[in-house]
């Protein structure tokens, strides 16, 4: 299914552009609907303790508040996007600082504050516990002593304390391998807590409406899972729920979650009134749904030239106070724990456990900048005890074509070993003969593989009385230019310019399911669904063009939106015009498989180190993909330097601060992400691969760039001034420290 290079191959801007920076875009916050309130949230002060009493009295009283709900009005009412664990309002107990206890609708935002003044909590302190490895203890405290009964929950149940998912991957005989090995070596790291810090907070409005039907505009970008969510939780069909669409300002796998909105439907309900609400970027940071802080521990065993025999790996994730944020309950990119390497014995296990923390959600790339920056580390510290080249270590273990997997997957068209060469010609590595650095400077490397997601996606193609195609989808673009890329599939497709497709988005009545935005998968799933809609329009065209034309079906072509035989030509809006053009759509539905191949990138980063204070300097970094046909360059480049500088962020200084269950880190004054200033010169090589799965041979790109560069910059400043960091971010403080001790 290759491009014809009349759209598809072009680097076609945003159509969505203009509106968003001429403030024309329509975000949930921006939405208004006649007689609508203010809802606010009373959250926990407490990272553990029992409710004893909630009065609500004085706030019901304030004059323009006209709904007050507790968790006493709503006690069965829990929800979750698999595992359904997390009351929608607190019930006799509260788990983390910032969960919801009580909500006010009022007739505007100041009132609203003020209410929840008014309500009065009592709290019985409990002792709490914030330490993934100590919740699993025998004698910590019993944090969710019913979530055995929890729907979704894995099965069989862990039997560890607090862990609600404890998952195993394994190949050979693990102790076997540890036997035949010569050495063995063993590392322990750590990742921090990390917000997505996307430019729009969660909001939401939400109608309750008479007739039972419940009207919903939220930033969230898996609209259908959302509503069956809800249906489940308020006890509603899911047919009488309907999500409409609203722009996305930002996503990095933040807008996933349901946040306020099954709170904002009671408020909705018992004040007979459309509510709106919006969290500030206080409440983002205290409770929304950040990446997971973990802790890895690596064993491998090797032989003396540094044949990699053995690898045995854990991740114990902190999951905070709940698992309701994660779509599949653990973290898939757990899976990764032993590399993209040649492991003939290989066990990882994969702990996600409850605490009293902030409850964690998914971010770009689940778990696998986490323990990629594990699995790298591991990987310079074993090379270095061998004395042994890093590139070469690397070269000498990666999988090559015919491999299997350290899991087990048997992936065709590897292209390791390719990424891996490219990124270090690119920065200058040979090996021992590797271009010399300034003092204090230093070169590190890490890699990764990603496999495409799978899903599934509905799109229907209709046409205007002028013949400019439409294609409807009840599917919101989260800022990657989406909408772009599939418009221009269309266009390839019929033969016309992408600014000839319009992007229509429905609403969730107005089309079937589909799964939204995520793992990599729109390109790949959406994408089948747009082309073949696309072919179907094209052969319904084809077949009312024949007898306009004079022609059988197999002799007409489309160049530039014409339908031509034999020396005629007929323009779309033609057919339409004279065939009434009332079954002229194509529609298709498609559920993907997992394919049968994954992704490499291999990033070298070049650092520089002041001696004096610790400050790191990233000078450049070479990021290497292996890619199949790329649709639109100037979005795959986007995307490529976008997740570049977002690892950028997570390396370096991008930390949730927890102190005894209460983040301290709550605005980006404090939390700090990359700026202009920062960003280093990046070096983006592209591995031209064979066909990918997506349409017109393509693969998708998204997240890929944001997950080695933590482990290529831990490399790099271990190169430079010979400090190893072991946990994330690696910052100036913690790399002074380490010369101190090293007497630098």
């Amino acid at each position: 299914m290759a491009a014809t290079a009349t759209a598809i191959g072009q680097s076609i801007t945003r159509g969505e552009g203009p509106d968003k920076v001429s403030g024309k875009a329509i975000y949930a916050a921006d939405i208004s609907l006649p007689g609508m309130l203010w809802g606010r949230v009373l959250r926990s002060p407490y990272p553990y303790a029992r409710i004893v009493s909630v009065d609500t009295s004085q706030a019901e009283a304030l004059p323009g508040v006209h709904a007050v709900v507790t968790g006493q009005d709503i006690p069965d009412a829990k929800i979750g996007r698999r595992m359904v664990d997390m009351p929608i309002l607190a019930q006799g107990v509260v788990r983390f600082v910032g969960e919801k206890v009580a909500a006010v609708a009022a007739d505007d935002e100041d009132i609203a504050d003020e209410a929840l003044l008014l309500i009065d909590v009592v709290y019985e302190q409990l002792d709490p516990v914030y330490d993934a490895e100590e919740a699993m203890r025998d004698d910590a405290p019993d944090l969710h002593p019913e979530m055995e009964s929890y729907p979704g929950l894995p099965q069989p149940p862990s039997g560890i304390k607090n862990t609600f998912a404890h998952i195993t991957w394994e190949k050979g005989d693990i102790e076997q391998g540890f036997k035949e090995s010569d050495l063995i070596f063993e590392h322990s790291f750590s990742a921090q807590l990390m917000h997505q810090a996307y430019i729009e907070p969660h909001a939401c409005v939400v109608s309750a409406e008479e007739s039972g039907q419940v009207q919903i505009w939220a930033n969230n970008k898996d609209p259908y899972m959302l509503r069956d969510q809800l249906a489940s939780a308020w006890g509603v069909t899911a047919e009488n729920i309907v999500l409409h669409p609203s722009t996305i300002g930002g996503d990095f796998g933040g807008k996933g979650s349901f946040m306020d909105v099954p709170l904002c439907y009671y408020l909705s309900k018992r004040s007979g009134r459309p509510v709106k609400m919006v969290m500030d970027y206080i409440q983002e940071l205290m409770a929304g749904n950040p990446r997971h802080p973990a802790v890895m521990t690596i064993k491998t065993g090797v032989m003396k030239d540094g044949t990699i025999k053995a690898r045995q790996a854990s991740a114990v994730f902190d999951s905070g106070a709940y698992a309701a944020f994660k779509p599949t309950v653990y973290l898939r990119g757990a899976d990764h724990l032993c590399g993209v390497y040649k492991v003939p014995h290989a066990r990882i296990d994969s702990y996600t456990v409850y605490t009293n923390n902030v409850p964690r959600g998914h971010m770009r790339s689940p778990a696998k900048p986490q323990v990629v920056f594990a699995v790298e580390s591991h990987m310079d510290i074993i090379a270095q005890e061998l004395g042994l080249d890093a590139y070469e270590f690397r070269l000498k273990n990666v999988m090559r074509e015919g491999d299997a997997s350290p899991v087990g997957h048997h992936w065709q068209q590897i292209k390791a070993v390719e990424t891996l060469e490219a990124a270090a010609k690119a920065a200058g590595i040979t090996g021992s003969e590797s271009a010399a650095l300034p003092p204090n400077t230093g070169r590190g490397m890490a890699m990764t593989d990603l496999v495409q997601g799978t899903g599934q996606f509905a799109a229907k193609i209709g046409l205007t009385d002028e013949g400019n195609p439409q294609l409807h989808m009840a599917f919101w673009d989260t800022g990657t230019g989406s909408h772009t890329v599939l418009r221009q599939m269309v266009a390839e497709e019929l033969t016309l310019d992408t600014s000839d497709v319009e992007i229509v988005l429905e609403n969730t009545a107005n089309m079937p399911y589909s799964s939204g935005s995520g793992g990599s998968r729109v390109t790949y799933t959406a994408g089948q669904a747009v082309v073949g809609a696309a072919r179907e329009l094209r052969a319904k065209l084809v077949e009312a063009a024949s007898p306009l034309l004079d022609a059988p079906e197999d002799q007409i072509s489309m160049q530039n939106g014409l339908l031509a035989a034999a020396g005629r030509t007929i323009t779309i809006a033609d057919v339409i015009a004279r065939t009434g053009g009332e079954e002229l759509t194509g529609q298709t539905s498609v559920t993907s498989e997992t394919p049968e191949l994954t992704s490499f990138c291999t990033q070298v980063a070049e650092v520089q180190v002041d001696t004096e204070t610790g400050e790191i300097t990233v000078n450049k970094i070479v990021t290497a993909h292996d890619i199949g046909a790329i649709l639109n360059p100037l979005n795959h480049q986007g995307q490529v330097e976008g997740g570049l500088i977002q690892g950028l962020g997570y390396a370096l200084m991008e930390k949730l601060e927890l102190e005894d269950g209460h983040i301290s880190t709550l605005s980006f004054g404090d939390y700090k992400i990359p700026t202009s200033a920062d960003v280093p010169v990046m070096e983006t090589v592209l591995v031209q691969g064979d066909a990918g799965p997506a349409p017109y041979e393509s693969k998708g790109i998204g997240e890929s760039s944001n997950i080695p560069v933590a482990g290529a910059i831990a490399n790099a400043v271990f190169d430079a001034v010979g400090v190893r960091i072991t946990d994330l971010p690696v910052t100036a403080e913690k790399v002074l420290a380490g010369l101190r001790e090293l007497g630098k």
